[in-house]
Formats: structure tokens, C-alpha cells, sequence
């Protein structure tokens, strides 16, 4: 393991899964071990008070708000490891597409742990979400 952040090297590590797969959990372990920026599009459905406050109107704009961050993050020299659901390939492409004009190496890692979703997704959309589930393109597994 490099002694120092700047000997690391620079990278981009997304991580998909179903709600309650461990995703967050092993992208904050993976941050905190390797120095990176976590992002999460949850990260940007907070009230001003600081609570989680899921509005299905917001996630465009989330999703492009945690898009952005990653960008800064990585354009500053960080690595970044973005946690999302990513259930659908396209879902990826705008993280794939940074790494790619950024020069930066990307690894996709997938959780498919059976935990407690953190916010109590119901059960249908537990399921909905499992139904639109693609398998990534050979070239990223």
C-alpha cells in the first residue's frame, strides 16, 4: 500500500447493487481506506436539517449533482467511489464516459449482499428494481 495519497494511484471505483446489498457500507470502508471521495446520489437528498428525505421529483437532479462532485473530485486529482443502485447500464455511462476523458482507471464492483435496506425501500420496489436489473457488458466485468 503506497506510504502516501500521492503516490496512489488515481481512480474511479463505482459500486451497483439492490438497496440492503452492502453497497454504501463497502464504498465508505474502500473511501476511508484509500483516501477517496465517497459520493452517493442519497448524499444529495437531504433537508437542511441534515435527514434523508427521498423525493422521487429530485433524482435527476441529485443523480447530476453526484455526477458533478465526481467529476470535481477526480479534475482535483482524488479517486472517487460512487455507491448507486446503477440497476441499468445507461445508469453507468456518465461515470464510464468521465473516467474515459479523464484518462483515469475504472473498476465496477457489484454487492449482492441481503441486508437491511438503510431506508426502508418497500417490498415492490425492492422487486421492481430486481425485474430492471441488467448484467453489465462483458468489457466491465
Amino acid at each position: 500500500m503506497p506510504e502516501n495519497k500521492s503516490e496512489a494511484r488515481q481512480t474511479l471505483t463505482l459500486i451497483r447493487g439492490l438497496p440492503g446489498s452492502g453497497k454504501s457500507t463497502l464504498a465508505k470502508h474502500l473511501a476511508k481506506a484509500t483516501g477517496a471521495t465517497h459520493l452517493e446520489a442519497d448524499m444529495f437528498m437531504v433537508d437542511r436539517q441534515g435527514f434523508y428525505e427521498f423525493d422521487p421529483r429530485r433524482l435527476n437532479a441529485t443523480h447530476t449533482k453526484c455526477q458533478t462532485a465526481c467529476r470535481e473530485a477526480l479534475e482535483d486529482g482524488e479517486s472517487a467511489v460512487v455507491s448507486n443502485t446503477f440497476t441499468r447500464f445507461w445508469e453507468l455511462q456518465s461515470y464510464i464516459e468521465i473516467a474515459e476523458e479523464l484518462g483515469i482507471p475504472l473498476q465496477i464492483i457489484e454487492c449482492h449482499g441481503k441486508f437491511r435496506s438503510i431506508h426502508q425501500v418497500p417490498d415492490e420496489t425492492l422487486a421492481d428494481m430486481r425485474d430492471r436489473w441488467e448484467e453489465l457488458p462483458v468489457k466491465y466485468r
